[in-house]
């Protein structure tokens, strides 16, 4: 699993320095972000937009969009993903248009497996130093290891090793390998072996260990939500719109069903316009029998 495209050592520390300043930025030093990344969309005035957009045949269906738009005087921003994917790499996904977002590269449509182009692998790039900085994962072997290298561990320490990883960083079994060679912590020939591991795979072993390490956070990672949605910010300006009168009844129900909810998840019954009450009683009027009974 080597990268078409490499990146110089200049490009490697701008991508650092910026993870690094935004981490900073948002209240993280050298822990993980995690779940937390929803948070940070919301910091950043981001709206998610979860939808369900399965695979066609073996070209894979896409992971994340980054588009802005505009209302008037104000840039809108929305980040689209594909839920339709493991958690672990949706997550991925969030930081890796992320990049798009801080480096400023426009409305973006990516593949995080996409490793074809300078952009995406720079990207992924800081999807990796954004969720697990290398200062943190170089002190973390040195911690576990007493030694920055990992060369010479039989390969079952080292699934052992990424399984905790896996389970306190969130980043795909993948990007956690190659985090590691990249920090120079194992040698090409452990890289390959860890690369030919379908660490998917329920019958194979990194699986028994994920599961053993902590089989909450390991299955919840490895499952794929198919979730539509949108962050609950998104949801509170739909209700508030609402409840200024600047949608009505049917337009609220519809935005809200747009994302799998509905009037009543938030309290509000469905309340019929007055002018359809009218009609439905012109309407049965004329077919309705003695005492309320339809008419034959």
């Amino acid at each position: 699993m080597r990268l078409t495209t490499q990146l110089s050592d200049l490009q490697v520390a701008e991508i650092k320095r910026l993870a690094e300043e935004n981490r900073l930025a948002l209240g993280f030093v050298n822990t993980p972000i995690a779940a937390e990344i929803f948070s940070v969309l919301d910091k950043l005035d981001i709206t998610l937009l979860q939808l369900p957009i399965e695979s066609r045949g073996d070209r894979p269906a896409f992971s994340a969009a980054m588009i802005y738009s505009r209302d008037g005087d104000n840039e809108l921003v929305f980040i689209g993903l594909n839920s339709a994917d493991y958690y672990d790499k949706q997550l991925f996904a969030i930081a890796h248009e992320l990049y798009h977002f801080f480096a400023k590269t426009g409305s973006h449509f990516s593949r995080v497996d996409d490793d074809a182009t300078l952009i995406e692998v720079k990207a992924n790039r800081f999807a990796a130093e954004f969720l697990l900085p290398e200062g943190a994962l170089r002190n973390v072997v040195i911690s576990e290891f007493k030694t920055p290298s990992l060369k010479g561990i039989p390969t079952k320490k080292l699934l052992r090793f990424v399984a905790r990883l896996h389970c306190t960083w969130w980043l795909p079994y993948p990007a956690l390998v190659r985090r590691l060679k990249e920090v120079d912590a194992v040698s090409d020939t452990q890289y390959e072996e860890l690369c030919a591991i379908d660490a998917r795979s329920p019958e194979g072993e990194y699986w028994r260990i994920g599961m053993a390490t902590n089989d909450t956070v390991f299955s919840m990672l490895n499952r794929v939500t198919r979730i539509t949605g949108t962050s609950p910010k998104s949801i509170e300006v739909i209700i508030r719109n609402f409840e200024d009168n600047l949608v009505d009844d049917d337009q609220f129900a519809e935005l809200l069903e747009l994302y799998g909810k509905s009037p009543r998840d938030f309290g509000y019954g469905y309340r019929v316009a007055e002018e359809d009450i009218k009609e439905l009683e012109t309407f049965f009027g004329g077919e309705m029998g003695y005492e309320g009974q339809p008419g034959i």
